[in-house]
């Protein structure tokens, strides 16, 4: 059916004619479906029709917003709005890394090595792909025992297969307040329902994981937080493994960022028997071709291992080929350390452009969370900067429960090219340092 298309289309022309402008939030799926008399289904399709063709920018939990400007090449950020400067997806993709990665995929593509390639999805992979991630993994003193590692097809994957093993439908998920959203929507999938446990300076509280009623897990995430881009201290990951202990828990740790900072050791090191750990190459290396990671405790392995093959989350044969080169040629640990790198680079012009605004992060981080300064609310906020071609994300979008969300954004720092990025902050803080309206938009 293409009646999805023509009703893009006209919305496409609203666009185009400027009844509809940068920055105006459309309605929910929902509404429009209602709206129009159709089907949710096709009113899903008209709206990933229009992010398909660059017209409209969003995310779960905060809309779907008119783009400032259709894209094109080089980054322009005085008025008019010129192309869209990424600053919500977080997906560092560094130059130079297809031609580390290439000779791997092209070993791999000669008839008897693909053989290998050919073969059904797995959860355990193989003897190779377990020692390449074992050394992956390990940091700190840290190492996972080969036979504890399990494969997904993405981190995404691996949290979902962690939380469906640890939590029956209508169970109980504990999070931090600010959580990764992703984990909202697996969460909802799952029927599982999310806890918002509060946090501080150094992240999740033990008493508030004490206190917080029946629980059946906690999913929480202690190196390079995302959204506040924080780092828990060994102190509070040892208060909160007696918890775990106390409470009889277990903990989804998620640590796919942990590989841009040296330590602290993760809470798998402090409380082995209660953490599954989750992680993932989408980060270290990039999103298109990669492989997830879950260690889980020996007692917690085959039902984990379980929800992978229930769930369809099991990793391709090929992926798992692919990325056991690059693991074990020392591809990836050279990615990490110039991503280490890059990243440093972009929170230095974090520090150049925002500094003195309130902006919580760690100089080792991809992304950063800045509390507004009156009289921004974060929700204008993002509508202007999105009518300056920068696309930001606001609290809402990572807060749990029905609670007020911080007036606060995250900016997420790896997409851009370093110049962008540069000025894209240079034009955020001189919105922040002026008031809504001061763009001349009325």
């Amino acid at each position: 059916m293409d009646d999805y298309r023509g009703l893009a289309d006209a919305l496409a022309d609203d666009i185009a004619l400027g009844r509809l402008r940068a920055g105006d939030r459309l309605p929910t799926q929902r509404v429009f479906a209602r709206d129009k008399g159709i089907a949710v289904s096709t009113a899903i399709r008209v709206y990933s029709e229009l992010l398909r063709r660059g017209l409209v920018t969003g995310e779960v939990g905060r809309g779907t917003f008119v783009r400032a400007a259709p894209p094109v090449p080089g980054p322009a950020l005085t008025e008019p709005a010129g192309a869209r400067v990424d600053l919500e997806l977080n997906f560092p993709v560094l130059p130079g890394q297809a031609a580390l990665l290439a000779p791997a995929l092209e070993g791999l593509l000669r008839p008897d090595a693909l053989a290998g390639g050919l073969a059904a999805a797995t959860t355990t992979g193989t003897p190779e792909a377990r020692s390449a991630a074992t050394a992956v993994l390990t940091r700190q003193g840290w190492a996972p025992a080969p036979e504890q590692v399990l494969f997904a097809g993405n981190g995404r994957q691996a949290i979902a297969a962690a939380v469906s093993a640890l939590v029956p439908v209508g169970g109980r998920l504990g999070v931090e307040a600010l959580t990764y959203p992703v984990v909202r929507a697996i969460a909802g999938r799952l029927g599982v329902e999310l806890v918002p446990l509060a946090m501080d300076a150094d992240g999740l509280l033990p008493d508030a994981l004490r206190g917080a009623g029946r629980l059946d897990a906690v999913y929480l995430q202690p190196t390079l937080h995302n959204p506040l881009g924080t780092t828990m201290p060994p102190a509070r990951r040892a208060a909160l493994a007696g918890v775990l202990a106390e409470r009889d828990l277990t903990a989804v740790e998620d640590t796919i960022y942990a590989f841009l900072r040296d330590g602290p050791a993760p809470l798998a090191a402090v409380a082995p028997e209660r953490t599954v750990l989750v992680d993932s190459l989408s980060k270290r290396v990039a999103p298109g071709l990669t492989l997830g990671f879950v260690v889980p405790p020996a007692a917690l392995r085959e039902r984990v291992a379980a929800a992978l093959r229930s769930g369809g989350w099991m990793a391709q044969a090929f992926a798992l080929e692919a990325t056991t080169r690059w693991m074990a040629g020392g591809v990836v640990a050279e990615i990490e350390r110039a991503k280490r790198t890059d990243a440093a680079a972009r929170q230095a012009l974090v520090a150049e452009h925002l500094g003195g605004f309130a902006v919580r992060t760690d100089p080792a981080s991809y992304h950063c969370w800045w509390e507004l300064p009156a009289p921004w609310r974060a929700e204008t906020f993002v509508a202007t900067a999105a009518r300056r071609g920068i696309a930001v994300t606001p609290a809402a979008a990572f807060a749990v429960g029905a609670g007020h969300a911080p007036n606060a954004v995250r900016l997420a720092l790896a997409a851009p090219p370093v110049p962008a990025l540069g000025a894209a902050l240079a034009v955020l803080a001189a919105l922040a340092r002026g008031a809504p309206g001061d763009d001349g938009v009325e």
